[in-house]
């Protein structure tokens, strides 16, 4: 679950984007090999362009089995 950010630190804008790595910026599992990674997702401030925080969108296929 993600947590929603109100208020940018760096410069206090309450206007907060999403976006998404686009291209081959696909975090994978650190130590399975031929694995599916999952995008990586950010929040952003709208004003100052700070990025405040970045997710992976299916943390589940980083869970060891």
């Amino acid at each position: 679950m993600e947590k929603q950010v109100e208020q940018c630190p760096k410069c206090g804008c309450s206007e907060i984007g999403r976006g998404k790595q686009a291209g081959h910026a696909v975090v994978l599992p650190y130590n399975k090999f031929f694995s599916v990674g999952s995008t990586l997702i950010h929040s952003i401030c709208t004003d100052c362009g700070y990025v405040i925080d970045s997710y992976v969108e299916k943390p589940v296929r980083f869970k060891e089995k």
